[in-house]
């Protein structure tokens, strides 16, 4: 077999600047702090505003803010049940987005630790 067929899972490169600029616009609605929290309490499954309100420890109208704008930017999705909405992640691979930060985090804040020793050690 010396053709090789196109992968069907390979982005074609003429779609990799579309690509970069969704990239672009979820790192958007990540880079406030609040929506983060919220994104990691519903890792706990489908919650209520009352119950994400009680992990996430912001006035009421601030947090439906928030809420809005993960739903509009489809990271979380909602649920009628009776009088309440449910909130929930669209793809719980976001969390997973978010602990390799976390790990990248972890890893150089160590990496500077080390370095900040060494140099006091160097004195």
């Amino acid at each position: 077999m010396h053709g090789s067929a196109p992968n069907p899972k390979q982005l074609d490169p003429k779609h990799f600047e579309d690509l970069r600029r969704f990239k672009a616009e979820i790192f958007k609605v990540l880079a406030h702090p609040t929506r983060i929290h919220v994104i990691e309490t519903l890792r706990l499954g489908e919650l209520s505003v009352g119950a994400i309100l009680e992990h996430v420890n912001v006035e009421p109208a601030n947090l439906s803010q928030h809420l809005s704008i993960l739903r509009h930017s489809h990271l979380v999705v909602t649920r009628k049940k009776r009088n309440q909405v449910l909130y929930s992640l669209r793809d719980p691979l976001l969390i997973k987005v978010l602990d390799a930060m976390r790990k990248y985090f972890q890893h150089h804040f160590e990496d500077s630790i080390a370095m900040l020793r060494r140099m006091e050690q160097s004195r």
